[in-house]
């Protein structure tokens, strides 16, 4: 598995395949063989399921869209992996009319919690889709970050609308359904009988900064992807992330 895992090139996503790359090596260590079978719910065009398969692993992806599921099937064979990438429709809802129970070793839910009926039954289906030591891979929108970004931009009115909305929407012009605390997210994962070993705050500074400073100023991407790991493992600024990545284990 010598290619890296994590591209330099994604602020959105640099955290989240750090972190991910660590939990695959243990993994990997554990279940004794270097490919493992991986879930993507939700997966769509394949942004992580095409560069785990090019590590190797085997990868299905759930996803409710047709046309993301052949844009995944494209993406895959221009990858070279079409033979380890199956892509099938459905949602977290009926995930197991078209997948078994507990045959994975990673699960990944990401994006997905934000605009399902009930995020409790797509992480206990998430959960129950785990071999005994799995893992589970949750990214979910944070509401700290959209009530700063919102405030930011001068829009005072949405911001406090999304901090006294349950769901943490903002309005009708909400692209986004419904936001999590680290708690609550952390919550809903230990109700569903795993036990959370790690979260980060993703995107705490990089939807803040203006892409014209990043862009402009010599080493300031790769600086600003220094500053963004260093933070997402405190606790203090996973308050303040557009998005929370969760990292969890069934026993």
């Amino acid at each position: 598995m010598s290619e890296p895992l994590r591209p330099r090139a994604s602020l959105r996503t640099a955290v989240v395949w750090e972190v991910l790359r660590d939990a695959l090596d243990r993994r990997v260590k554990a279940a004794g063989r270097e490919a493992l079978d991986v879930l993507d719910t939700g997966g769509g065009s394949g942004k992580f399921a095409v560069p785990l398969a090019r590590l190797g692993h085997r990868v299905t992806v759930v996803d409710p869209s047709p046309n993301a599921l052949f844009a995944l099937e494209r993406r895959a064979a221009e990858a070279g992996v079409a033979d380890l990438v199956h892509g099938v429709q459905g949602d977290a809802h009926g995930l197991f009319d078209v997948v078994e129970r507990e045959g994975y070793d990673l699960v990944l839910c990401h994006g997905v919690l934000e605009y399902v009926d009930d995020p409790a039954e797509g992480i206990r289906n998430a959960a129950a889709a785990l071999r005994a030591s799995g893992t589970l891979s949750l990214l979910a929108a944070g509401l700290g970050g959209a009530v700063l970004a919102r405030a930011l931009a001068g829009h005072f009115t949405e911001a406090r609308q999304a901090l006294a909305d349950p769901a943490g929407h903002w309005g009708a012009g909400d692209p986004v359904t419904r936001r999590f605390t680290a708690d609550e997210l952390s919550g809903l994962v230990g109700a569903a009988g795993l036990q959370v070993t790690a979260v980060h705050g993703v995107r705490i500074f990089a939807d803040l900064v203006p892409g014209v400073l990043v862009d402009a100023e010599p080493g300031a991407l790769d600086a600003l992807l220094q500053l963004e790991a260093a933070a997402a493992e405190l606790p203090a600024f996973h308050s303040v992330a557009t998005q929370l990545h969760v990292l969890a284990e069934r026993g």
